[in-house]
C-alpha cells in the first residue's frame, strides 16, 4: 500500500484509491458532525426534547417492542456518534485494524464485516436486556449507539487471519496484535457491572463475530456474500470503482521511475514491494486462503520488518 507521510494524507491517498476503510471513517465522522450541529440548533432555540426524540429514533433500543417499531436502528446505530471521544477512539482502532484487516483478506470484505460485526452486537444486547434479569429496570429506556462492535468484528477478524502481527505502540515496542486483542476482551468482561454494561456485551457480539467471520471462510463458507451482493448494488451507482491493478502498477511504476542500482538496497525494497504488491492482489482477486504456504510465509515475514 501507498502511504503518505502523515495521517491526513493517508487519509487522502486511501480514500482516493477507494479504501473502504476510509470511506467507514468519513461517514462515521460526516454523520457525528450532523448529529451536533443538530444538537447546538435545538439548544440554541430551546427545544432539547425533540434533539433528544431525534437521537433516540436512530439509536438502537434495548426494548424488542420498540425496536419492531424502529427496525431501521439496527443500522443506523452502527454509524452514529454523539460523544467526540467515543468517536476518535472507535476511528483509530478502524483506521489500524482496519488496515490490517484490509492487508490480509482484501478491501471488498471490510463493509460486510462492519455491517454483520453491528448486527451480531445488536444481538447480543438486545438478548442481553431482554434475558438478563439485572437488565430489566432499565429495558424501556435504555438505547445503543457507536460503531464499537462493528469495529471490534474487524480487529478480532484481523486477529484471526494473523495473530502475531506485529504493531508498534508507544512505551510498548512491537506487540503481536493478539495480545492486544485479549487485553481488549478481558477489559470488556470485567467492565460489564461497572457501567455501560450493554456496550460491552455488543463488542463480544463483534468480536464472536469477526473470529467466526474468519473461522467459516477457512473452511469455505461465505456468511457475507448475500450482503457483499446489497453493498455492491448500493456502492457501484454512487462511486466511480478504480481498479486495484491499476493502483498497484502506477504505484510500481513510480518505483521504478527512481532507477536505483540493481545492486543497491534501495533496489531491494523495491524488488519485495512489487512481490508484496502482487501477493495482495492476489488476495484482492480469490481471498487469503488462496495464497500458497511460501507467499503466507513471505506476506507474514515482510509484516514483521
Amino acid at each position: 500500500m501507498l502511504y503518505g507521510n502523515s495521517i491526513i494524507s493517508d487519509l487522502r491517498i486511501r480514500f482516493s484509491i477507494g479504501d473502504m476503510v476510509i470511506k467507514l471513517i468519513y461517514i462515521n465522522v460526516f454523520v457525528f458532525l450532523l448529529v451536533n450541529v443538530m444538537k447546538l440548533g435545538f439548544f440554541l432555540f430551546q427545544n432539547s426534547a425533540a434533539y433528544s426524540s431525534i437521537l433516540h429514533h436512530v439509536s438502537l433500543p434495548a426494548s424488542l417492542a420498540t425496536f419492531v417499531k424502529q427496525p431501521w436502528t439496527l443500522l443506523s446505530y452502527m454509524f452514529l456518534h454523539e460523544d467526540f471521544f467515543h468517536l476518535l477512539f472507535n476511528m483509530l482502532w478502524l483506521y489500524w485494524f482496519g488496515g490490517i484487516f484490509t492487508l490480509y483478506l482484501g478491501d471488498k470484505r471490510v463493509l460486510p464485516l462492519y455491517i454483520l460485526g453491528g448486527i451480531s452486537g445488536a444481538v447480543f444486547y438486545i438478548a442481553s436486556f431482554n434475558l438478563i434479569p439485572v437488565f430489566e429496570p432499565s429495558l424501556q429506556n435504555a438505547v445503543l449507539m457507536g460503531a464499537s462492535a462493528s469495529i471490534l468484528a474487524i480487529v478480532f477478524g484481523a486477529v484471526t487471519l494473523n495473530p502475531n502481527h506485529r504493531v508498534f505502540l508507544m512505551f510498548f515496542g512491537e506487540v503481536r496484535i493478539k495480545y492486544i486483542a485479549l487485553f481488549t476482551l478481558v477489559v470488556d468482561v470485567i467492565s460489564i457491572p461497572r457501567g455501560n454494561a450493554g456496550g460491552y456485551i455488543a463488542h463480544l457480539g463483534g468480536a464472536c463475530c469477526g473470529w467466526l467471520f474468519i473461522r467459516g471462510l477457512r473452511h469455505g463458507i461465505d456468511m457475507f456474500s448475500p450482503i457483499q451482493k446489497v453493498a455492491d448494488t448500493v456502492t457501484i451507482p454512487f462511486a466511480k470503482k478504480q481498479h486495484y491493478e491499476a493502483v498497484r502498477k502506477e504505484r510500481v511504476a513510480y518505483l521504478r521511475s527512481i532507477q536505483y542500482k540493481p545492486s543497491s538496497p534501495e533496489a531491494q525494497v523495491v524488488s519485495e514491494q512489487e512481490r508484496v504488491d502482487e501477493i495482495l492482489d492476489k488476495i484482492s482477486r480469490s481471498g487469503y486462503d488462496s495464497l500458497s504456504e511460501e507467499e503466507k510465509k513471505f506476506l507474514f515475514e515482510y509484516s514483521n520488518k
